[in-house]
Parts: structure tokens; sequence; C-alpha cells
């Protein structure tokens, strides 16, 4: 495939699935042997672990939407920067609903091979995201 047709891949990936919602589309989109290699502590490296990361999430932010800022394809791996929208409406590894927006950025790597999703690598703005939910207090700020 192309860098064109992978990129439109991975968009399709984030239409479906991260705003759509829908976990069905895991075993369309990515490979049999997929392997997230950024995965949270205690899921599975492979698709399972995406579906239960994703029904985390969509049960956390039942409004959960992305915007893709840029994308950038070079040979089999897609780089794609992005934005993560919602509304804290449901428990979070612990931490109960707050009812707080939240928008976090988050750069994926994807690698994709004959028109599957074969890796996954992420940096995510955790940080961000716990300060916005009030799980850690803020930072004081820095005088100068």
């Amino acid at each position: 495939m192309s860098a064109e047709q992978n990129k439109a891949l991975v968009r399709r990936m984030v239409d479906e699935l991260q705003c759509g919602h829908n976990l069905d589309v895991v075993d369309e989109l990515f490979a049999a042997d997929f392997v997230d290699h950024s995965v949270p502590p205690g899921l599975p490296l492979g698709r399972e672990g995406v579906k239960m990361q994703f029904a985390m999430f969509f049960n956390a932010f039942p409004d959960l939407r992305v915007v893709i800022h840029d994308q950038v394809a070079e040979s089999d791996d897609v780089v794609t920067r992005k934005t993560f929208h919602g509304t804290h409406q449901g428990d979070l590894i612990g931490i109960p609903p707050t009812g707080r927006s939240v928008a976090f950025d988050v750069i994926d790597i994807l690698r994709v091979q004959h028109g599957k999703i074969t890796d996954h690598w992420n940096v995510v703005d955790q940080l961000g995201l716990m300060h916005q939910i009030g799980a850690i207090p803020a930072p004081e700020p820095v005088s100068v």
C-alpha cells in the first residue's frame, strides 16, 4: 500500500473506532498478530487489549471524539498528532466521574503492512488528563 493509503486506513481507524466507538472494527483493521508496544499495564498486547482499553475510555468519556491535527507517513509507518476530547462521566482506572471536560494530546505511530495495522506506539499527555479530572493537583506557579 502507498503512504496515502496507509494514512487513509489510520484515519478510518480514528473515525470508526475512536470517534465512532465501534470496537468491532478492531478485528477488521488490526492484524491478527498486532502488537501494542505502548499497552497500559495489565492489558493484553494484541487486539483484545485495544478493545479493552477503548471500552474503558468509552465508559469514562461517552462523548469521546478525536481531532487529527497532523499525519505523516513514511514507508509502513503513520504518525498522527491528535487531541482527544470528552466529558468525564464514568469511572477511569478507579477515578470516579467528575463531569469535567477534558482535552489531551496523543501522538500515535502505527505500522501498516498488507492493509492491516500491525504495531502501535504512542505518547499520551497522561499528566494533563489526570490534572483535568482532578486526580492530581495543579502545579504551583514558578516565579522567575
